[in-house]
């Protein structure tokens, strides 16, 4: 019996999205419930699962196409025994061997337009990444392992490694071993080279966000700085215990979560937003946390965390950040938020403005922490120092009520038994 594989409801506001891989081909036998293909809208992946045990026939809409809720993507042959599949054997054999022995692509040409975008984003030479899909094709999962193998660069606090996905890693990290460095190729003297790809739905809107926020948004930012001897010397002592007692590592973002709700509380206008004439002003304190994806940035939220324990808001944080690595995050956990935080520290960042995340009306910036010559006392002493940043939306926050909204977090920080005492 024939079934009809079709794209799932798409979120609210979403009128279309892009087919972004196959997971199995035609002929390939299939479980139900396995994950077919990954579906991109502008704001999540979504991934359309086999309806039926059987074996896929035939895929209608190819990877880089673009469709609308309810489209037909592809046909489905139910209760069709595993013999009824073409022969692959050998095929599926040599994809199972390890990654280091995987056939290698060199040709741009022959890749997906899903993996040609990612190759082409992040600069990486094709040749040197082991291909484990049929038939030598280079796979989506093969380029974002051999990234994690080899670059590392994303958001440090936002990215706890799981034992599943080290194991997933593994062999595609041999094979990284066993490869050269990559490395640029030089530019032949005279030769001025280009590469044109498109962007990525995520990308469009991040962009139609930022451009939105500076249009409609009259963004002012205000400055301060922090030292953070005392959080780092109070989570030194803390951390193993912490950690044993919670089963979650003590980050500084959990306490700057929580000076910024003792914050957000002094100052209710901090934790408001705009619509149209109106001023509403949130009863409650949902802080979105930005993390940076091989896909782009988005800012998953913590909803309630002035009602969670600071281990409570660690566990939710990792967890966001390793599902959205891995582009699991729902549209509810990425909707809504009262106020942001994004961490440009970990990139190295000493300072900078941050754009705020409409319709919310302010957001912290967060910077690299580096030993600065201070004065205390009237003497000079060398202290680990955050430059801190909010940017906020001069329509409703006043000078006064930012640059003090701004110092409260810098004293919660700076003396973090006030965070506790709530004073």
């Amino acid at each position: 019996m024939s079934i009809e594989v079709k794209v799932p409801p798409l979120p609210e506001s979403v009128s279309e999205a892009t087919i972004v891989t196959w997971h199995k081909q035609p002929g390939d036998p299939v479980s139900r419930d396995e994950n077919l293909v990954d579906i991109e809208t502008d704001k999540v992946v979504l991934e359309v699962p086999a309806p039926e045990d059987g074996v896929l026939a035939e895929i209608v809409a190819g990877e880089g196409d673009t469709v609308t809720a309810g489209q037909l993507i592809a046909r489905l042959e139910a209760g069709a025994p595993a013999a009824a599949a073409k022969p692959a054997a050998a095929e599926k054999a040599q994809a199972a061997q390890p990654a280091a022995a995987a056939a290698t692509v060199a040709n741009l040409d022959d890749l997906s337009p899903a993996v040609r975008r990612l190759v082409a984003e992040h600069g990486l030479d094709p040749s040197q990444i082991p291909a484990t899909g049929r038939g030598g094709r280079l796979t989506k999962e093969d380029v974002l392992n051999f990234m994690e193998a080899g670059e590392g660069s994303y958001d440090e606090p936002m990215r706890p490694r799981g034992a599943a996905s080290a194991e997933a890693a593994a062999p595609a990290a041999k094979a990284a071993e066993a490869q050269p460095a990559v490395q640029a190729q030089p530019t032949p003297a005279g030769e001025r080279t280009e590469r044109r790809v498109p962007m990525t739905r995520l990308r469009q809107r991040i962009a139609e966000r930022l451009v939105e926020a500076q249009h409609t948004a009259a963004m002012l930012t205000t400055f301060n700085e922090v030292n953070m001897k005392p959080l780092m010397d109070l989570r030194a002592k803390y951390k193993d215990s912490f950690e044993k007692t919670h089963g979650i590592k003590l980050g500084f973002m959990s306490f700057f979560v929580k000076a910024a709700i003792e914050a957000l509380k002094r100052f209710p206008a901090v934790n408001a937003s705009i619509d149209g004439n109106d001023i509403i002003y949130h009863g409650y304190y949902d802080i979105g946390i930005a993390v940076s994806t091989p896909r782009g940035l988005v800012v998953p939220v913590v909803r309630d965390a002035d009602q969670l324990s600071m281990a409570g808001i660690e566990k939710a944080i990792a967890d966001y950040g390793v599902r959205a690595r891995d582009g699991k995050l729902s549209i509810d956990e990425l909707s809504g938020g009262t106020f942001s935080i994004t961490n440009g520290g970990v990139f190295g960042s000493m300072m900078s403005t941050p754009i705020l995340n409409p319709p919310q009306s302010a957001i912290l910036g967060m910077h690299a922490i580096k030993e600065r010559p201070m004065v205390e006392n009237g003497q000079i002493v060398i202290r680990p120092m955050m430059y801190l940043a909010l940017t906020y939306d001069h329509r409703i926050i006043d000078g006064r009520e930012a640059v003090s909204s701004l110092v409260v977090i810098k004293e919660m920080i700076e003396d973090p038994a006030r965070l506790l005492l709530e004073v």
